[in-house]
């Protein structure tokens, strides 16, 4: 295989020259610690996660930085939450720039520490599995975009040539469910994978929480907890709904989306992309894969967009909105892989709507061919970044 270059790798070098710390956060087994250990050989690398180096730094945290004190790279260092105070001072005494990096896939505990103790002294950057472009520069993306929805996008499935089904049965064994369990008490897990497996069966719909809890047998607040979870562990996240009120009356329940197309399609059964041509979800999984796509080349070139999507009671829809300033950059996303008349409409009735304020209209489908038209652009689901 070849090397697939991390975008993010720029964005973590421009840290360096700003905060003394940086933490590099993001799913278990995102290629973290690759990417770090490949960009910075000259560091010294510690995983806490060993039995041995976790003791140490937990009985004589002192001792273990004057050890380990400059050019280190820390992983999963959520799980000794008692180095973060000494890492405060260290670093405010040295002043130096970079002198620490901290890795880790539980944001919750990571963020909370970095937030009572680092604050103003941590560059953060986020790595979620592989992009398009990255697959893409190292030969693997297909021309089929059911093949790799299906396949996923986590780094082992392409290093390791891992087959998708033994992958993701085993990540939601070894990786979320420890993490949920570390996060909480979760009493029942044959409900919970219940419950996560039927969030599959929800993506791309506005989050239902009355239908989650009356389907798995649990309380509405136990399933607003364990959406909750599934975001911390980067199983799921949440697209908000754009909120200025155009003339009518907006839904504002925020949608729901895997950030891996694998493993949601793992959990549905699909097993082959020609499985998922037929598959009635084909259209959500599309949508999925194409919004999850944004949001991490958004991430991993740290653009700073806000991601919503818009739709008003009578079912007009825009699938993808991007405010800059008072501009909107709108984009329709459809599974087809042919350009059809009509697939348009939702944009320009929406630009109907709020008239000169829509900067750019985007139609991305399921084919490969880009091409400007009089009233929009078609982009391909290979390179869906439309603004």
């Amino acid at each position: 295989m070849d090397v697939v270059i991390r975008k993010a790798k720029d964005y973590i070098f421009k840290l360096f020259n700003y905060f003394p710390v940086v933490a590099v956060t993001g799913p278990r087994q995102s290629g973290k610690t690759t990417l770090l250990r490949n960009l910075l050989p000259h560091y010294t690398y510690i995983s806490l996660e060993d039995p041995d180096a976790r003791a140490f730094a937990e009985k004589d945290p002192r001792s273990f930085l004057n050890q380990y004190n400059d050019q280190v790279i820390f992983d999963e260092v959520q799980r000794v939450p008692v180095l973060f105070s000494y890492l405060q001072t260290m670093v405010d005494q040295s002043g130096k720039m970079g002198q620490f990096v901290l890795s880790g896939s539980q944001n919750f505990h990571l963020m909370r520490e970095i937030t009572q103790s680092l604050a103003g002294r941590v560059g953060l950057c986020n790595l979620l599995p592989f992009d398009h472009l990255e697959l893409a520069s190292a030969g693997l993306l297909p021309d089929h975009f059911t093949d790799v929805a299906v396949k996923g996008f986590y780094p082992a499935l392409y290093s390791r040539q891992t087959p998708s089904s033994i992958f993701y049965s085993n990540y939601l064994r070894t990786y979320v469910e420890r993490d949920i369990v570390e996060l909480v008490n979760v009493k029942d897990l044959r409900t919970f994978r219940n419950f996560v497996s039927i969030c599959a069966g929800q993506v791309g719909q506005l989050t239902n929480l009355s239908y989650l809890a009356n389907a798995c047998g649990i309380s509405q607040p136990t399933a607003k907890s364990w959406i909750s979870l599934l975001e911390t562990a980067y199983v799921v996240f949440l697209l908000p709904p754009y909120f200025e009120n155009f003339s009518k009356r907006i839904l504002k329940s925020p949608k729901l989306y895997f950030y891996d197309t694998g493993l949601a399609c793992h959990l549905l059964s699909i097993k082959k992309g020609e499985e998922l041509m037929m598959h009635p979800a084909k259209g959500a999984i599309f949508e999925n894969l194409v919004v999850a796509e944004v949001l991490k080349q958004n991430l991993h070139l740290h653009r700073s967009l806000q991601l919503f999507f818009w739709r008003d009671s009578h079912g007009q829809e825009i699938d993808l909105l991007v405010p800059q300033g008072k501009d909107l950059h709108i984009a329709e996303i459809k599974a087809t892989t042919t350009i059809q008349a009509g697939l348009e409409n939702s944009l320009l009735k929406f630009e109907s709507i709020v008239g000169n304020r829509v900067k750019s209209k985007t139609l991305i489908y399921g084919g490969l061919e880009a091409q400007t038209r009089s009233e929009f652009q078609v982009k391909s689901w290979k390179d869906a970044m439309f603004v």
